[in-house]
């Protein structure tokens, strides 16, 4: 480990580290606008430059190896001398528009011009202009203020895998753009906006909307997809403007997708702001009291066993506890939380959760993915993947429909049988599971939503247990959950309890007239047809598939707008906390449920959340440690069976609207067009070619 002294203070750095690394370890502030911790060193900017003793002129701290015995100077008249010089030139051709960029306070140029630049210019020619590019519908482009970084070219090409950006031009003509005029086609395409320095790149959506000191902003979690990504939640009055990415190491590092940071704008669109109830067959608009007296009258007069629950995929733990807690008090036992029909759960908690977690894909040196395209069912996790796979100590290989991923994978085939020649031992990929030394095995909602859904997931199981995945310190077996609520109510037991109906038993129950009741919380059905003959209460905050179909309609709050708990796909207990109050008349679902028991009679346990998650703790281990992850015991899951020769088909087939929120969105539909079905939106038919 070399030894160096930075400003007469010796520090020792880890082999390979650079200078800066080093000045940092020292307690030093470099500047810098091209380097980033998690990009490739590209030495662009010069900004960082230091005095190294014996070294003819300032060096680039960012591309230099520390080395022993190096004496580091950073903050002499010749360092001040060459940043404020650097910075003369990056402002030589950038444009006075501070008052109108988006990036306006929270500017690494305004900060660094600031702190280590002159206060006047000395060149006088004409600035440069160049026309703005169209990246599509999420990136607005003001290409007047690049500075070259190349940070956007290098996170797009490394990090999300779409070699889209890239720098064309030599000396003043260089420009970033995507060589022909097309849309940025990545799902993690909005980190660009966050890595830019200057205000090249800003969001298209909220450009104009806010200035960031007018913003309040929370700390949150994600619910868009299973990864449970930290979030912070920027609002002015009580609207979300916008939502941007926390740092969390072990889940999303700094990064965020794009479906979770642009689809905002449908908590805007489609709420259920009033209770309904109809009358004459059309949804009227009520008052509280009689919206909970119907539905307290209507479940007091029907027997236990034609009742029904179903907890949708965005629904905190908080509500699944309650619901279920009141419907078992009134001896319903006809409970599912698999909404997509996915045969998880009723087994070992390792059944149905990633129990390698998501930072251990960094030490897997095989995976084999069954009918899962972790692209758009959890783009963060996929870019793990990639991570890993660039190290070049990763193997993947898939079977199910063939799909660029963003890094090499070896198709198997789309055969179901492949499982059981792999669990046979006789499938040529055998031998390279056999000499992993981490595997894992990732089985997604493509296989598991399937007739023989049960015998896939024991199939993976066994492949698991053949090639050595579950050992201690090591369980290679992963289910990629697409839905942020379903870990946490499988948690809560939210299944059929003795007697009891699953998905496909209720709403055969409620075609046929045995089931006369069903609630949905936040349940938004893809076939609602089978709903028709039964009395449907809808608990929910958007009018989708669910509440078109409902009897009642109870409006409940968004994930922006209560403090609630969600388990991620690796089992982490995390806290949504309130960012804005309820539209209209919602409210938070857990009260309107300790509302409802009081009016029916059985009052549940609990007055506050504090005391509703005491109840949780109590429940299930996970609830108990909120942030870690609570290791689950290997143990039974799955029903062995023969596998359909039918081949997979992903669960997802539009990234961009998996959900009420994301389906309501505007921002989302455009995205679908382009992206997913090939059309052009109405704005992306105009050239955009300005110059500013």
């Amino acid at each position: 480990m070399p030894k160096l002294t930075v400003d007469g203070i010796e520090v020792e750095v880890p082999a390979g580290a650079t200078v800066m690394q080093a000045c940092e370890a020292a307690g030093k502030e470099i500047p810098r606008f091209c380097y980033h911790e998690r990009l490739s060193i590209a030495g662009n900017c010069r900004m960082c430059l230091v005095e190294m003793e014996k070294a003819p002129k300032p060096i680039a701290s960012c591309a230099m190896p520390a080395a022993d015995n190096m004496v580091i100077k950073t903050d002499t008249p010749v360092v001040q001398k060459a940043r404020k010089g650097v910075m003369e030139f990056l402002l030589i051709n950038h444009p006075l528009d501070c008052p109108i960029c988006d990036q306006g306070g929270e500017c690494d140029l305004q900060d660094q011009a600031m702190a280590y630049g002159r206060d006047g210019s000395r060149y006088h020619e004409n600035k440069r202009a160049v026309p703005d590019k169209n990246f599509g519908p999420l990136i607005k482009t003001f290409m007047n203020r690049c500075i070259h970084c190349t940070r956007c070219v290098r996170f797009i090409s490394e990090v999300a895998g779409e070699p889209d950006l890239g720098a064309t031009g030599r000396g003043e003509h260089t420009e970033i753009g995507t060589f022909i005029e097309k849309a940025v086609s990545s799902e993690l395409s909005g980190n660009v906006i966050d890595l830019c320095p200057v205000g090249a790149l800003t969001s298209k959506p909220y450009a104009f909307a806010a200035r960031s000191w007018e913003l309040r902003k929370t700390e949150s979690v994600d619910v868009l997809d299973a990864v449970g990504a930290n979030i912070r939640v920027d609002v002015r009055g009580g609207e979300v403007m916008r939502v941007l990415p926390r740092l969390n190491e072990d889940i999303n590092e700094e990064w965020l997708a794009d479906k979770s940071r642009y689809a905002l704008d449908g908590l805007k669109k489609r709420r259920l702001d009033k209770p309904y109830v109809r009358k004459n067959g059309k949804l009227v608009a009520v008052e509280w009291p009689e919206a909970l007296g119907a539905v307290a009258h209507k479940l007091t007069q029907t027997a236990p066993q034609k009742i029904a629950a179903l907890a949708g995929d965005l629904v905190d733990a908080e509500s699944s506890f309650a619901l279920k807690q009141l419907f078992t008090s009134l001896g319903v036992t006809s409970f599912d939380c698999r909404t997509d029909g996915a045969a998880i759960g009723g087994g070992a908690r390792a059944g149905y959760l990633f129990n390698t977690g998501i930072a251990g894909i960094e030490q897997a040196d095989v995976v084999l993915l069954i009918g899962s395209n972790p692209r758009w069912e959890a783009p963060l996790l996929n870019a793990r993947l990639r991570k890993r796979y660039l190290t070049g100590a990763l193997t993947v290989a898939s079977v199910g429909p063939q799909v660029d991923l963003t890094y090499g994978v070896e198709d198997l085939g789309n055969d179901p049988q492949v499982l059981d020649s792999l669990l046979e031992g006789t499938h040529p990929f055998a031998e390279v599971l056999r000499g992993a030394k981490n595997p894992m095995v990732i089985i997604g909602m493509g296989a598991l939503t399937r007739a023989d859904g049960a015998a896939n997931l024991a199939a993976a199981r066994g492949i698991a247990e053949a090639y050595g995945m579950i050992r201690d310190g090591w369980n290679g077996f992963n289910v990629l959950n697409t839905a942020a609520g379903r870990v946490g109510a499988l948690d809560l037991d939210f299944l059929p309890q003795p007697g009891g109906r699953d998905l496909a038993g209720i709403l055969a129950g409620a075609a046929s007239g045995e089931v006369e009741i069903v609630f949905l919380l936040g349940a938004d059905l893809a076939d609602t047809a089978a709903l028709k003959n039964a009395f449907v209460i809808y608990q929910g905050h958007h009018g989708d598939s669910g509440a078109a179909v409902a009897d009642v309609i109870l409006p409940g709050a968004a994930y922006t707008e209560k403090d609630a708990t969600y388990v991620n796909l690796e089992g982490r207990a995390q806290r949504a906390q309130r960012a804005t109050f309820p539209v209209g008349d919602a409210r938070e679902d857990w009260k309107i449920l300790r509302a409802l028991s009081a009016l029916i009679g059985k009052t549940l346990p609990f007055d506050s959340l504090g005391e509703l998650r005491a109840l949780l703790a109590q429940t299930a281990p996970s609830f108990a440690a909120v942030g870690q992850v609570t290791q689950a015991a290997w143990g039974p899951f799955g029903a062995a069976g023969e596998l359909s020769t039918a081949p997979y088909v992903y669960a997802i087939s539009d990234y961009y609207r998996t959900d009420p929120i994301s389906r309501a969105s505007e921002t989302m539909a455009k995205c679908s067009a382009l992206f997913v079905h090939g059309r052009q939106p109405d704005d992306l038919l105009e050239r955009v070619g300005t110059y500013g």
